[in-house]
């Protein structure tokens, strides 16, 4: 993996020049109180002291809302309209931290699993992921537990880590990393010599061993564990929309008179609507099998069909959720209980 360095002004000069070759930039941005991702339309805008933005960046590959196709009747006939990838941007997804970046490979195994989605792999074809290690956590990180850390690598193009006041460690990390460097070559010097990366990252305390977790939930299906654990759940889906990992969706016909589309919006399999039936029937009609459902995707569904944990350790699905369910303190104890009853 090759080194580099790179100073913040350079880094800052960098990206205006990103900015003026007509690419986007998708980076952490303050509003009001809040540190969350958006099209910056300055460099200026960017945030880099926070723990953690609300929102992860999976809407650049899975938007909220995205049209799959459209149609116009005419006459006898119906001109459709297919999903023109032209339409799409070249985006630069900068200042994701390794949690959010390494939640990419998750989201694309879960859309290639079967029939490979053509909207979400044109999309990743164009964005470039320049992530930025973590100096800081605070008590919802847990990414070291599900087999990440602050300085992981996997899933970014390029890794930034504050070494200096004033400037970063550049890891180049894939092809597409490679092609970027040698493109805004100038903006970089050579890497320092004789330091150690892991000094000048947080330490994140491992909290449980996911192997034995995923074990364990496997043969957990009839606990009560998830009755238990589900109590609070008000079912308001704020965990799902936050996760970069969450991909439940729903499709949705637009029509306008002679003409109209399909659209795939986000949804949620904690929501009681998810698995509703015409008939009336629900198979999952209770908040703690809907709790059930999307825990054992993450934790026995994921890993056995697509070899990936779908969590990051990211903790947003904590910090975001009214009732204050705590997802690493639920994960302890499925460790700590038997694998049939509390």
């Amino acid at each position: 993996m090759e080194r580099k360095y790179i100073s913040r002004q350079s880094l800052m000069n960098c990206l205006k020049q990103v900015q003026t070759d007509g690419i986007s930039i998708y980076a952490p941005a303050v509003r009001g109180e809040q540190t969350d991702f958006r099209i910056v339309a300055s460099v200026d805008e960017i945030a880099t002291g926070h723990i953690q933005t609300v929102q992860s960046p999976k809407a650049t590959v899975f938007p909220r809302t995205e049209r799959l196709f459209s149609y116009k009747k005419e006459k006898n006939d119906v001109r459709l309209q297919d999903y023109n990838s032209g339409e799409l941007l070249e985006i630069l997804v900068f200042g994701t931290h390794p949690c959010d970046a390494v939640g990419f490979g998750p989201l694309s195994s879960i859309f290639n699993w079967d029939t490979p989605d053509k909207p979400h792999n044109e999309r990743r074809k164009r964005i470039t992921i320049i992530s930025m290690a973590c100096t800081q956590s605070d008590e919802y990180c847990f990414c070291t537990s599900v087999n990440g850390g602050p300085g992981n690598t996997e899933g970014s193009d390029i890794l930034l880590t504050p070494i200096k006041e004033d400037g970063y460690l550049v890891e180049i990390v894939t092809d597409k990393g490679n092609e970027w460097c040698r493109k805004y070559g100038s903006f970089f010097e050579e890497a320092p010599e004789n330091f150690r990366k892991e000094d000048y990252l947080v330490e994140i305390p491992v909290k449980f061993n996911v192997e034995e977790v995923c074990r364990k939930v496997t043969a957990m299906f009839e606990s009560d564990i998830w009755k238990l654990q589900s109590e609070r759940c008000i079912g308001c889906g704020a965990c799902a929309y936050v996760c970069p990992t969450c991909a439940c969706f729903d499709i949705q016909e637009h029509p306008h008179g002679n003409s109209g589309s399909r659209v795939r919006c986000w949804d949620s399999c904690g929501f009681a609507l998810f698995t509703l039936h015409t008939s009336g029937h629900n198979p999952r009609p209770t908040q703690s099998q809907r709790w059930r459902q999307r825990l054992m995707h993450k934790f026995s569904y994921m890993p056995e069909r697509l070899s990936v944990v779908g969590c990051t350790g990211c903790g947003r699905c904590s910090r975001a959720c009214p009732v204050d369910m705590n997802l690493s303190e639920h994960l302890k104890m499925w460790q700590e209980c038997d694998s049939v009853t509390i």
